[in-house]
């Protein structure tokens, strides 16, 4: 008797595992929902490819009044930021704030939330990897007041798009990765209340 409950308990789990996964695979192929509207500011979170070329762009098209970019390693400017970028649009150096607190997403939310608190600002343009989105949607909507509004503006990095998803080894290993560090960010609450700055990526 034991036994058959515990085997249904095992395949219950499993079952909802695959169920979230469906769903989060989902959002990771889903594009911009909204591209148009504008916002208080753009807000890249470094670590993956065409983050900051698309934040960029975002601040040149006027989507925003200024560029916040969380995750800055310390002792990097602005300028050296702009400089690994071909192509950076000119004269904005003076619309780009680097935050150089963060080490995780979980800090980068804390770092952005403490940043928009003091420009007054109370909408942004969340611009990471589209594997990265749900994470990062999650620790962002607990960090910031509600009555912030946020944009998901994904980008799609090498590998990552809806045609090529399970089409790399590599690619499927991170989307699965991912995955299981969202469901690990979800539950963190019950076991580390504590908001951190640091910590894994």
């Amino acid at each position: 008797m034991i036994r058959r409950l515990l085997y249904r308990l095992v395949v219950m789990v499993v079952l909802v595992w695959l169920a979230g996964f469906v769903w989060f695979v989902h959002g990771v192929v889903q594009p911009v929902a909204d591209p148009d509207s504008v916002t208080d500011a753009v807000v890249v979170l470094t670590g993956g490819s065409l983050r900051i070329d698309n934040g960029l762009a975002l601040l040149a098209e006027g989507k925003a009044q200024k560029l916040f970019v969380s995750g800055v390693h310390q002792g990097v400017e602005t300028g050296e930021v702009l400089r690994q970028v071909p192509g950076a649009p000119h004269g904005f150096e003076c619309c780009i704030v680097l935050g150089h607190a963060a080490d995780n997403t979980q800090g980068n939310a804390l770092e952005t939330a403490q940043w928009l608190q003091r420009e007054g600002f109370h909408s942004i343009r969340l611009v990471t990897a589209n594997y990265h989105m749900h994470r990062a949607l999650l620790e962002f909507g607990r960090a910031l007041p509600p009555d912030v509004r946020i944009i998901p503006n994904p980008v799609f990095p090498e590998g990552t798009k809806p045609d090529d998803l399970w089409s790399l080894r590599g690619t499927a290993r991170l989307i699965v990765i991912e995955y299981v560090k969202y469901i690990g960010a979800l539950a963190r609450p019950l076991a580390l209340p504590g908001p951190a700055m640091q910590g894994p990526k």
